[in-house]
């Protein structure tokens, strides 16, 4: 009985047992970095490192781990390329559900087009001239990479699951991906939100008038400010950047979210004490 079944059963052959080792541990790797890459563009592009260290953060780190995440994550998907027995072809690589693929195939397919777009995009848009283009539309589209790691993340524990792996990355996983998810919920959080739990100074409070200037020269309208308070900042068809130089008291959690915000450091506010 177990001599049939052995022979009905195909041995993997050395080569296809090294090429799934090299996809599982780049797999492993993309998924590393790509939860710190999350982690460290919401805590930058906030400025709430700077508001912890009192230095300001260094952009490049989150560029480095995006660009390393895409390189993992690209290699875990071409190694199946190299596969024997063929089970993985390109339009299954490239198409969601092509040749009879899985939910889970389909998750990662998604989520790495989608990461791929999001880095490309993003470093355009620092390129492009930023007045000839909608600062707030590359904004906007930027942030569907918060959607891309979630389909990643659902392809990653689905494989490790279909594996038999999931004991083994459950930990390192669950360490990872909780401060990314916490980061990124009070990302979406209203500032008065963030302001009671003191993440934001409380603008309100001040009784000195608060007045606001921005560099134009560091300025690349990229509408990040818009975003974060609209009734302040305007960005206009021209490309043109108009704000509001003594904003009320109530909107001064969401200024003061919008100057951290600004990836530029443009944004200079007087009177807050900052």
């Amino acid at each position: 009985m177990t001599a049939a079944l052995l022979a009905v059963l195909p041995v993997p052959s050395p080569h296809d047992s090294g090429v799934r080792d090299i996809a599982t541990l780049s797999a492993r790797f993309a998924y590393l970095t790509m939860c710190l890459t999350l982690a460290w563009g919401v805590l930058s592009a906030t400025g709430w490192i700077r508001r912890v260290t009192g230095h300001e953060a260094l952009r490049g780190g989150h560029v480095v781990l995006a660009v390393f995440s895409l390189a993992t994550g690209v290699v875990h998907g071409l190694s199946y390329l190299f596969l024997d027995d063929e089970s993985f072809g390109v339009l299954a690589l490239l198409i969601p559900f092509a040749g009879g693929g899985s939910a889970r195939h389909a998750a990662g397919v998604v989520g790495l087009e989608l990461f791929i777009a999001v880095s490309v995009t993003a470093a355009l848009g620092r390129r492009v001239n930023s007045r000839r283009v909608n600062g707030r539309g590359w904004q906007r589209f930027h942030q569907l990479g918060y959607f891309a790691v979630g389909l990643l993340a659902i392809h990653s524990w689905l494989g490790a699951s279909a594996n038999g792996n999931l004991a083994a990355v459950w930990l390192g996983g669950i360490t990872v991906l909780t401060p990314a998810v916490v980061l990124t919920a009070l990302r979406v959080l209203p500032p008065r939100a963030l302001v009671r739990l003191g993440l934001l100074d409380d603008g309100d409070v001040r009784a000195e008038p608060v007045r606001i200037s921005v560099d134009d020269k560091k300025c690349h309208s990229y509408a990040i400010c818009q975003a974060e308070a609209p009734q302040v900042f305007q960005l206009q068809g021209d490309g043109q950047l108009r704000y509001l130089r003594k904003p009320g008291a109530k909107q001064m959690p969401l200024v003061q979210a919008a100057a951290r915000a600004c990836p530029m450091r443009a944004i200079h506010l007087q009177g807050t004490g900052q």
